[in-house]
């Protein structure tokens, strides 16, 4: 009997109620801080609304990546399960992110030329607004799950990409209202236009993190070295088996995928193997393959079957 290879994906995941919160405040922010940037002339206020406009449509990306990782999560079309829609979500977003930096740093330099008359007042009260449900939204979406050393394969990417998204309005935020008060107290207008720069700099280096976090998913980077010895000290210790060939990597957040190749001088099996692999490391799907040189004895690969012990904690 063929196993699924849904590994929790079709179960809600906690990001995904907390998200839906989030998306609703950045819409309605947005509007105003874009509407706001507009009639009082705040190039810092304008940037801020802007770039919660891409996080709208980023935060709204995640949403249906969330809905669509649950209802397609046993669809044997995806070999290992739709936890990497997780991730492709997340690099998408990064990208918007990186793009709205851009546009952010380009329309801070156009002002920098061309300055526009600036409501002081009302663009600080609009840009404390947006400071305080950013930091709601920062708090909402903050990601508990805790990734030492087994690396960062643990991490929910799609809700680690809308985290940084909001994080970053709030950062926008911050440096608007800085930047106004500024303005206003000190006739310091070249601030407005250069926090417009700053923010999209810290924004695009985000923004980069995230692209390589994410890509390493996509493209299925080996486990770090120190996974790897976890999985192979234990297996060489059992003193029957040497480790030849190893890869591990994560097809979801909280699992991974492993084929383990080993030899051996007696006649042994994979169920010999497969209880001496730590089952803190998660790993949902396991591959070994056993090969007996002592007596040209190999065993075929094998998956994990529904009835074989749970690998994942």
């Amino acid at each position: 009997m063929i196993h699924e290879h849904h590994f929790g994906q079709a179960e809600p995941r906690a990001g995904e109620a907390r998200t839906r919160v989030v998306v609703a405040l950045t819409a309605v922010t947005m509007v105003v801080e874009i509407a706001a940037g507009l009639a009082y002339g705040s190039m810092a206020l304008l940037a801020d609304g802007l770039h919660m406009a891409s996080h709208a449509s980023a935060l709204g990306l995640a949403l249906v990546a969330y809905v669509y990782a649950r209802r397609h999560a046993h669809d044997r079309r995806f070999s290992f399960g739709t936890g990497k829609v997780n991730a492709l979500a997340g690099f998408a977003s990064a990208v918007v992110l990186a793009l709205f930096a851009v546009m952010m740093a380009g329309e801070s330099a156009h002002r920098f030329l061309e300055p526009v008359p600036i409501a002081f007042n009302e663009a600080i009260v609009v840009a404390i607004l947006g400071l305080a449900v950013n930091g709601l939204s920062v708090v909402l979406l903050r990601d508990h799950q805790s990734h030492g050393h087994q690396g960062d394969h643990h991490h929910d990417h799609n809700l680690r990409a809308a985290h940084l998204h909001v994080f970053a309005d709030a950062l926008t935020s911050l440096l608007a209202i800085f930047a106004l008060l500024a303005a206003k107290h000190f006739g310091a207008v070249w601030m407005d236009p250069a926090m417009g720069v700053v923010g999209g700099a810290l924004v695009a280096r985000w923004a980069w993190g995230l692209v390589k976090d994410t890509g390493a998913v996509l493209l299925d980077r080996q486990a770090p070295d120190a996974v790897l010895e976890e999985i192979t000290r234990p297996v060489e210790a059992d003193g029957r088996f040497r480790v030849v060939d190893l890869h591990a990597w994560s097809i979801g957040p909280g699992y991974r995928a492993a084929i383990v190749s080993v030899v051996t001088s007696e006649p042994c099996q994979r169920s010999d193997v497969v209880p001496l692999i730590p089952e803190d490391l998660r790993i949902a799907h396991l591959t070994v393959e056993v090969e007996c040189r002592g007596r040209h004895l190999q065993q075929p690969p094998e998956a994990t079957r529904a009835d074989d012990p749970p690998m994942a904690g």
